[in-house]
């Protein structure tokens, strides 16, 4: 996470088709992030569940509104990195979600994110 005085931001993308992200300002790399109604509170457990119902992922840090996790593929073990931040002034959760090594992963990490996005009824 790169924090500057006032504007949070996730990693960036690599050019390499294998990532989504809330904050990329490109289509292939793009996705929308999570809205939310009602307590930030509530839709981080939310959030925190429906992550850790997804089979080998893990939480790794959390601090504040920013929850960083892994998850590992069931055949080879390769890792991908997923990273929430919320805004709670605009009810939204910005996301990523990306392999750390390999050119494409063949959709992966867009499934993964529209899974979680489905806990919360969007």
């Amino acid at each position: 996470m790169k924090t500057t005085k006032k504007h949070y931001t996730l990693r960036p993308c690599t050019n390499r088709p294998n990532c989504v992200s809330s904050q990329s300002l490109d289509t292939t790399h793009y996705i929308k992030p999570i809205r939310f109604p009602g307590s930030p509170a509530d839709a981080w457990v939310v959030l925190k569940f429906s992550l850790l119902a997804l089979p080998r992922t893990r939480i790794v840090k959390e601090t504040g509104w920013y929850l960083h996790a892994e998850a590992r593929s069931l055949f080879f073990g390769f890792i991908d990195d997923i990273e929430f931040l919320m805004d709670v002034k605009s009810g939204t959760i910005h996301l990523r979600s990306g392999a750390r090594i390999g050119y494409s992963d063949l959709g992966v990490n867009r499934k993964r994110i529209e899974q979680i996005r489905g806990a919360f009824g969007s």
